[in-house]
């Protein structure tokens, strides 16, 4: 049977939860709504959380409550998912490219001090993968230049940074629900914060700028969230934990038997808790394979796997024109790839992958 690279985990709990709304006649935003920010909000341990229709008007609700707008400058990691740099554009802002660091795949605290201009307005670190980023760097630069800290969390639900989860630790977090991500809503995101102004703007930029019922005070959009999607999101919030517990097994597994020369598995960083969204191996010029021979290789046995990501950003056609040296970015671009590590993998599964990539070596 085919492992595949990354599966829902939708059990009957939810089914029901939906059928209950379903049959509550408030299929809108409403107290379901209510009850996964509060609920999600504690889990964080946030004072706040505004619920969205995607991670993407998320992050771009977050960047508009916060004040990003035309002439402004937010720097952002060369090596993640688009989003994060078109929600910065989206607010008329510039995105400023930084390079990683090659062990963690986050952002390279070096890169972004040398990035920061009399423009910059914020810097927006990624959990890549569901590795922290070096908060305590992160936060010393931003503090020492008055800039404000965004964090995308979008694949770190569970994450910790030296025992705090992730989302709470800038000016505003922000998480995506997407059905491959370690929770779903279906589609969905989620705004974190602790400060009342952020969170009073992020309510109004998500719900068509109103104050109050017709009473519209600035240019919103409709990002609400789905008592739909929030009955679903309240019952995975409460398996979270489980699936995180499943996904650290596995990827410890791989950790483990994985002796394949040329694959150097992730690395996680001292005080992090890694929650694997992915589990991304990179692979060096010792590799028998190539890396698209290597995916056909596994998917002919069976075993789903795919590139995260297979172009830097600053090499996206939308951003031609632009002029960043961001050498490490590149080269993961050309060299990671991503194994199964969702809790529907069992160990057998983990061992039928190792047992492949072992089998290279010969």
């Amino acid at each position: 049977m085919m492992i595949p690279i990354a599966q829902p985990e939708i059990g009957e709990e939810e089914i029901t939860a939906v059928t209950d709304v379903l049959r509550s006649g408030m299929l809108a935003s409403g107290p379901k709504v209510k009850a996964f920010e509060d609920a999600f909000a504690g889990y964080c341990n946030t004072s706040y959380a505004i619920a969205t229709s995607n991670g993407t008007n998320a992050l771009h609700a977050g960047m508009l409550a916060a004040g990003i707008g035309p002439g402004d400058e937010v720097i952002i990691p060369a090596f993640t998912f688009f989003a994060t740099a078109s929600t910065v554009a989206m607010c008329g802002a510039t995105p400023v490219f930084a390079d990683v660091d090659p062990r963690t795949f986050t952002l390279d605290p070096a890169a972004v001090a040398e990035a920061i201009t009399a423009k910059t307005k914020a810097v927006m670190g990624v959990h890549l993968f569901g590795q922290p980023f070096d908060l305590d760097a992160l936060q010393e630069i931003c503090s020492d230049n008055t800039l404000m800290l965004f964090e995308d969390a979008a694949q770190a639900h569970a994450a910790e940074y030296k025992g705090q989860r992730v989302g709470g630790f800038g000016t505003f977090g922000s998480f995506s629900f997407y059905p491959t991500k370690n929770m779903t809503t279906g589609e969905g995101g989620m705004i974190t914060t602790d400060d009342p102004e952020i969170e009073r703007r992020a309510r109004l930029y998500t719900n068509h700028g109103q104050s109050e019922k017709y009473l519209h005070t600035l240019i919103g959009y409709n990002y609400r969230m789905t008592d739909i999607a929030a009955a679903i999101g309240l019952v995975q919030l409460e398996k979270l934990d489980a699936y995180t517990s499943r996904r650290i097994e596995n990827a410890r597994y791989y950790d483990t038997h994985i002796r394949a020369s040329g694959i150097t598995p992730p690395t996680v960083m001292p005080g992090a808790r890694h929650v694997y969204h992915q589990y991304v191996i990179r692979l060096t010029e010792e590799c028998p394979l190539l890396r698209d021979e290597l995916i056909i290789h596994l998917k002919n046995q069976g075993i789903g796997s795919a590139i995260h990501y297979p172009i830097a950003l600053p090499d996206q056609p939308v951003f031609a024109g632009t002029s960043y040296e961001c050498p490490v970015s590149r080269s993961l671009a050309q060299s990671v790839l991503s194994l199964p590590v969702h809790p529907g993998v069992s160990q057998d599964d983990c061992e039928r992958v190792c047992r492949l990539l072992n089998d290279l070596s010969g």
